[in-house]
Formats: C-alpha cells, sequence, structure tokens
C-alpha cells in the first residue's frame, strides 16, 4: 500500500493549510483529502483527554496505518503523493516515527515569526470558543501548567515556536537536503517564486501553480459579553460530544461556533509591548535557528512594520479549518 513521498511538517499557523491547497494544484502531486491526518503523532490510538475541545480533535486522528495509507490509494500512477500535519516538525518522536516508516521522504518547513505565530494560534483558538483567556500575553503565561495537565500541542503557544530545537533535532535523522526551510512571508509576500521553490525541490514542473488560496484565514471576534457566553456554551458542548458518535462531531459545537465569528474582523496587531513580553521566550531559541540554519533571524527580535492578520479578512462564506476532516 502507498505512503506519502513528501510531508509539509511545520509550523502550525504558518500557512499551511494554504500551501496544501496549493499544492494539490499541481497535476504531479497527489495531496491528501484530509489535512493533517496526524499519523506520525502517536505509535497507537490517540489520547482521550485534555484541554477544550482536544477530545473531539483526537477522535479525528487517523492512526491506524491501514486507514492511513488509504488515503493515498487513489494516487494516479507518476504523482507524488504528500500530506500535511505542521505538529511533526514540533513532535520529536514524530519525526522518529517519519524516520522509520518513510526514511527518503521530504520534509517541507515553513517558519513563521515565533511572536506572531503563537499571537496566531491564540487568535483561532480565542475565536473557536476554546480559548477562555482574553488576552495572549496571559494565556501563554498559563502554557506549562497546561503542557502538565496534557492539553494538546495546539495549545502549546510558545514551544511551536522554538524552531531551533525542532530543527536541530530533525538534521540528526534527515539529510539536509531532504528538508526544504523557508519563511512564511514568502508564501505571503512572493507566492509564485516560493511555490516554484517547492516544486524544484520535489522536482515536478515549475510554474503550474501560481498563487496560494485564502484558506484558515483566523478571524477575531471582540471580547464582548456575548463571546463569553457562546464561548462557555461552546466549551460545554465539545465535553459533550466526546461522548457522541463520531458522524455526531460538531453538531452541537460548530453552529456555536458560526455564530462567534459572524462579523469578525481579522486578526489585529500585537502592541510593541505585548510584543516585547512574549519576544522573552524565543530568544535564545532564535540563536540558535540562525547557529542551525546559518541564516539571518534576528528581525523576529525587533519591532514589527507589519503585525495581525496580513492575508486579510476571511472570505465570505469560509469557515476557520478543521483540519482533520476530508476538505470537500
Amino acid at each position: 500500500m502507498p505512503l506519502p513521498d513528501f510531508l509539509t511538517i511545520g509550523a502550525p499557523k504558518a500557512g499551511t493549510t494554504a500551501l496544501h491547497a496549493a499544492l494539490a494544484r499541481h497535476p504531479g502531486l497527489f495531496l491528501s483529502a484530509v489535512k493533517e491526518p496526524k499519523f506520525f503523532l502517536s505509535d497507537g490510538p490517540p489520547p482521550t483527554r485534555g484541554g477544550p475541545g482536544d477530545a473531539q480533535t483526537y477522535r479525528e486522528h487517523i492512526w491506524r496505518r491501514e486507514d492511513y495509507e488509504a488515503l493515498f490509494s487513489a494516487a494516479p500512477a507518476g504523482t507524488l503523493r504528500g500530506e500535511s500535519t505542521p505538529f511533526y516538525l514540533y513532535d520529536l518522536r514524530a519525526q522518529e516515527r517519519v524516520r522509520k516508516l518513510i526514511p527518503d521522504a521530504r520534509l517541507i518547513v515553513v517558519l513563521r515569526d515565533p511572536v506572531e505565530r503563537a499571537h496566531s494560534n491564540w487568535t483561532h483558538l480565542w475565536s473557536a470558543g476554546l480559548e477562555p483567556i482574553g488576552d495572549v500575553v496571559r494565556a501563554c503565561a498559563e502554557e506549562e501548567r497546561r503542557v502538565r495537565a496534557g492539553w494538546a500541542p495546539f495549545w502549546h503557544y510558545v514551544s511551536l515556536g522554538r524552531y531551533g530545537e525542532q530543527l536541530s533535532h530533525l538534521y540528526t535523522l534527515f539529510p539536509r537536503e531532504q528538508v526544504l526551510v523557508f519563511r512564511y512571508r514568502d508564501l505571503v509576500d512572493r507566492p509564485v517564486d516560493t511555490l516554484d521553490r517547492i516544486c524544484r525541490f520535489l522536482g515536478v514542473e515549475t510554474g503550474v501553480i501560481t498563487e496560494v488560496p485564502r484558506e484558515n484565514v483566523t478571524a477575531h471576534p471582540e471580547p464582548t459579553r456575548g463571546h463569553r457566553v457562546l464561548s462557555r456554551a461552546l466549551r460545554v458542548g465539545a465535553a459533550i460530544e466526546r461522548f457522541l458518535p463520531p458522524r455526531a462531531s460538531g453538531a452541537l459545537t460548530d453552529p456555536l461556533e458560526r455564530r462567534l465569528q459572524q462579523r469578525a474582523r481579522s486578526r489585529q496587531p500585537l502592541t510593541w509591548e505585548q510584543r516585547a513580553r512574549l519576544l522573552g521566550y524565543f530568544t535564545e531559541d532564535v540563536a540558535l535557528l540562525q547557529r542551525v540554519t546559518g541564516e539571518d533571524f534576528s528581525d523576529w527580535l525587533l519591532p514589527r512594520e507589519r503585525s495581525g492578520g496580513l492575508v486579510g479578512t476571511r472570505p465570505d462564506g469560509q469557515r476557520q479549518a478543521r483540519n482533520g476532516r476530508p476538505h470537500p
């Protein structure tokens, strides 16, 4: 049975959903219908408990090998098969599982300013009604407690952005020629050149895909009383849904999430004070990242000329992505 030839392995909230959709348009590539199957995140069944909404997400993991291989069974002959689970870079054991099963896989890594990434991650969960803390700085301060309590990796706002540690480990497992690392801003500012760079890395024709669709654009609801009420109701609904059959997943929470995000503005920029308070989490790791890659990332330690939702407001009719489900 088939396994993937390439993986997009990181980082969450760095445009991987949009990149997955863009690459799926290339006739030489076959992308799994499920973005983020999360197969390599466990050796067996995923956990059943965690933070708000985690149990529902864990039920969406594709962890049986036969189910994972089935994602690629329809790939036309001669195409390269791929999937996108951006937590593989963060999870060092997942890196080792990839190395064991598909050692020749090509790995795509998108890196985003770690403060911006953390803010976008927090906003995603805030707009979904799952994050109970209405301030990103305070939410990041809760991370160690949440990790100890077993909350899923998507709540690890700080740790997910420590790319130096993650790439240091990855390069002990895979040769550098099998890993392509580039910046999220390249995907935003120079999409055609960046897509061609990825195609050259994968060994398929360039000039075929010329845009990155606006997928999984984060909305930012205001912290109103209505938001608090709906969020509480959504978290209760998520707790109940873990006892419902899988086919009922989202029956209680999806309508509430849509109401939460109605007329929500795009993600708002951080103030310099907020940014400065978060930078301390990343200073040492940015230095490590520069040593590991030989590239300059010092701009990540400075005030931002651009911040917030760089791709603008969410397209009409689009929802926040549930990446463990098949895309229509």
